[in-house]
């Protein structure tokens, strides 16, 4: 049977859409209004009695870990402002002063000065010896928060308001590790209960978590003794809506105030003026196995990247709300466009496929990759090969997919780690010995490369180190970059300070506010 025409798909999906809208609304609504404190009227208030305007935010993922700074849901309590780092990046991925006013480097050793007057949310302070809590429970968990995989450090109070982090290896992202939300400082009573890290009330940010009901929803009050400021908003009410349709809907109703996420399919059907698209640094990439199969021949690799129409992709599959792909480095990376010049690039001569078959696999877990794959499959097919599809859940594929067991793999990847800084992926991807290197890739030439920006101090010459690596992959046609994804926010009228942060980090700020 052909592929149903994009018009008609396009046309019941909107439909569909719209239907699923007034019913997830109302579902919503009723789980803000049951909340504590989730008015936005100026008598509202949050669980510690606190009065004035409070923020109704609707968010994607409930948390898988209990809130635990050593996991995926650390990145929860930033974009809360409840927690902090001792550093902080800014939109280069730069690191910047935090709960750290200033550091200096000594061969494997960081010194970092600790900034005066920070208090957590008890009341106790944030000295050296709070730091090298956290830190040290980090470093010895089991398993280690990733920024810390493969590395291996010790932490010591240098005095009263300095603290020495030293590496078994020399390392130029200490402090760019040291931003991750995953090694957030907290006070002594968010580790009180054996393994488990509480963080309710232990942060040190502009807002106090004072209250989590599982994965349905969490409270949050401002903190008048936060260093930095006193916070425009009483309070954050959080919900938690896994389901893309119902958080759309939120925003459509009033019921929510900020919403994470929106999908592609809903936010043409919402107030335009409400919603940002955010650049992210996440990368939608063919990745071509170049150690078996068809692929191991450097022409048809050619072929193969000279068939595909990622313009196609973009407008139809994402509806324009993506980034035609420029390299693997999109424009959450500001400096990559910047930086990256008009590199000739030698190219061998495509071969023409002539019939040849190949394996195209990808996973569902992401709900344009099995779309793309078959406009893929389309291009692929009219360019000569012969293209079979195999897609599953990302949890049954993976293995089969590092195994090599496809000519071709389709794969939404985040191009910048915890750290900020792409040699991690870079390195991971393609270097001989990457732990994910999807392609297969053993090239002496990207191997050199990525040695010297990972070797290459922070900076702009590590940048044209890392878009050197870029290119030098690039030239193996191992990797067919299609476009750069987009996470679309919604913000409802009145609401201002609200951070769009690609490295999704940052959301409820010091100025947010409601008008």
């Amino acid at each position: 049977m052909p592929p149903t025409p994009r018009s008609s798909r396009m046309s019941r999906r909107s439909v569909i859409a719209t239907l699923a809208a007034g019913a997830g609304a109302a579902v919503l609504t009723g789980c803000f209004t049951e909340s504590a404190g989730t008015s936005r009227t100026n008598g509202a208030k949050g669980a510690s009695g606190k009065g004035g305007r409070r923020i109704r935010v609707a968010m994607m993922q409930p948390p898988r870990s209990g809130l635990s700074p050593l996991s995926d849901d650390a990145f929860k309590l930033s974009r809360w402002s409840t927690a902090e780092t001792l550093v902080v990046l800014d939109e280069d991925g730069d690191p910047q002063p935090a709960l750290a006013t200033a550091w200096e480097r000594n061969g494997k050793r960081w010194t970092f000065t600790l900034r005066d007057g920070v208090t957590f949310h008890d009341g106790t302070a944030c000295d050296a010896k709070a730091v090298v809590r956290s830190l040290e429970r980090a470093a010895t968990a089991a398993p280690k928060p990733r920024i810390l995989d493969g590395v291996d450090l010790t932490v010591r109070a240098t005095g009263d308001r300095t603290v020495t982090v030293t590496t078994a290896v020399e390392d130029p992202l200490v402090p760019h590790r040291l931003s991750s939300p995953q090694l957030s400082v907290l006070a002594a009573k968010a580790y009180r209960n054996g393994r488990t890290v509480n963080p309710v009330g232990a942060g040190t940010g502009p807002f106090e978590l004072v209250a989590v009901r599982g994965t349905s929803s969490a409270t949050l009050d401002r903190y008048d003794g936060y260093w930095g400021g006193t916070a425009r908003l009483a309070g954050i009410d959080v919900t938690f809506v896994p389901d893309g349709t119902a958080r759309a809907a939120a925003l459509r109703s009033g019921a929510a105030d900020v919403v994470e996420a929106v999908p592609v399919a809903q936010a043409a059907l919402l107030d335009q003026e409400l919603i940002t698209e955010v650049p992210m640094p996440r990368t939608c990439t063919l990745y071509l196995n170049t150690a078996s199969g068809p692929f191991r021949d450097a022409g048809l690799r050619a072929a193969a990247r000279e068939a595909i129409d990622a313009r196609a992709i973009v407008d139809g599959v994402y509806e324009k709300r993506a980034d035609l792909a420029e390299g693997l480095l999109g424009p959450a990376l500001p400096w990559a466009a910047e930086l990256r010049g008009p590199t000739a690039r030698p190219r061998p001569k495509p071969s023409a496929p002539a019939g040849t078959r190949i394996t195209l696999g990808t996973f569902t877990d992401r709900a344009e990759l099995p779309e793309v794959a078959q406009l893929l499959q389309q291009q692929l097919r009219k360019a000569g090969f012969v293209v079979e599809l195999e897609v599953r859940e990302y949890a049954h594929i993976e293995a089969d997919a590092l195994d090599g067991a496809f000519d071709a793999f389709l794969l939404s990847r985040a191009t910048v780690l915890d750290s900020g800084d792409p040699v991690a992926y870079l390195y991971s991807d393609f270097a001989s010995d990457g732990s994910f290197n999807l392609s297969q890739l053993a090239d002496a030439g990207v191997d050199s490369a990525l040695d010297t920006a990972g070797a290459t101090p922070a900076g702009t010459a590590r940048r044209r180190a890392v878009l050197r690596s870029e290119a030098a992959v690039l030239t193996t046609d191992a990797a067919v970059p299609l476009l750069h994804e987009r996470v679309i926010q919604g913000d409802a009228e009145g609401v201002t300070g609200v951070a769009h942060d690609p490295r999704e980090r940052a959301l409820i700020t010091l100025d947010t506010d409601l008008a």
